[in-house]
């Protein structure tokens, strides 16, 4: 009798579980952003927002959650039910939480809904710099270690982590000149402290569209829309195939244990909302390419993508745990 009972209760349980995922959502969602209000990640979110709305049925409140690089915000999530009402509006940061000790919580532990979209970062000089094309300046770093001077914005950070890779492709001996940002530094490029700075597009683009500073490339294995006359870092060294696509990138995730069906539910809305038109035209606007793929594709972008910066940051010295440590193979 006792064993019928148990029986009758777990498949009881079972049936309620399935009824709950086919009725999904039945409320209102909470999606979670990882940085604050204005910032880019934020941007994102509420891009694409109104349109997973629609395509859901039910309201999604966006609550911004920042602190700790984004660790709190993924915690928080974390510590939610998996049951699929909240999720979060993420960025690439929890990918170098293990690496850089802030969280052993990385996307590993979530499931990708949808990366919506990475950012595409170039390669600028002063319009009226020597450096004509990306191989020119290759060539005379070569000739002249260490006396060409890169704008950065520290260990860690974009610039820095473009370098790491450059030079694990090339000779690429220049001395580094931190700034407070890709905004001052950009400034100071300008004014002839630095002689070249990486940086995002978004940071770039109103300067290059006036004139004041010249693309060398962008650091993408193909030209993009929004300087399609820009070479890809790739036509200069083909050996940066391999660290590529790159770059900061945007998306949704939920806990990985979510039932399945609730997980399909949100993709196709994600999916869907990542095809309105606003959507795309917002990221067109910021430089962004739009990538809206989830699941295996997705889980395999983020393992490279790690792979890649994670390993960058150990050879410039950012790291504070060794990524052999942590079971992350070098690319």
């Amino acid at each position: 009798m006792i064993r019928k009972l148990i029986g009758a209760a777990s498949a009881l349980l079972m049936m309620t579980a399935v009824s709950a995922a086919q009725d999904f959502p039945e409320r209102e969602l909470l999606g979670v952003v990882m940085w604050g209000a204005g910032g880019a990640t934020d941007t994102v979110a509420r891009a694409i927002n109104p349109a997973a709305e629609e395509a859901l049925g039910k309201p999604i409140v966006v609550l911004n959650k920042s602190g700790g690089a984004g660790a709190i915000s993924t915690a928080y999530v974390n510590a939610a039910p998996s049951d699929g009402y909240t999720f979060l509006y993420g960025a690439e940061n929890p990918q170098l939480h293990p690496v850089m000790g802030v969280s052993q919580l990385d996307y590993a532990h979530f499931y990708p809904v949808n990366i919506l979209g990475r950012g595409v970062a170039v390669i600028v000089v002063p319009a009226d710099s020597k450096y004509q094309s990306m191989q020119d300046l290759l060539e005379d770093i070569k000739a002249n270690p260490g006396a060409v001077k890169m704008g950065s914005t520290g260990p860690g950070g974009l610039p820095s982590t473009i370098g790491a890779l450059i030079k694990n492709s090339t000779d690429f001996e220049v001395t580094a000149i931190p700034f407070d940002g890709e905004g001052p530094g950009l400034t100071a490029m300008l004014g002839g402290e630095v002689d070249f700075m990486p940086a995002g597009i978004s940071a770039a683009a109103e300067q290059i569209k006036a004139g004041k500073m010249r693309a060398l490339t962008v650091v993408n294995a193909e030209p993009v829309d929004t300087l399609a006359d820009v070479p890809p870092i790739t036509d200069a060294l083909p050996e940066m195939a391999k660290f590529l696509p790159w770059g900061p990138f945007y998306g949704v995730w939920v806990k990985r244990d979510v039932p399945e069906d609730v997980k399909a539910k949100l993709v196709e809305a994600f999916h869907t909302a990542a095809e309105s038109e606003e959507f795309k035209t917002l990221m067109a606007n910021k430089g962004n390419i739009i990538m809206d793929i989830s699941g295996d594709e997705a889980d395999e972008f983020l393992t490279k993508w790690q792979q890649v910066t994670a390993w960058a940051l150990q050879d410039t010295g950012a790291a504070k745990v060794s990524p052999e440590e942590l079971g992350i193979p070098r690319p």
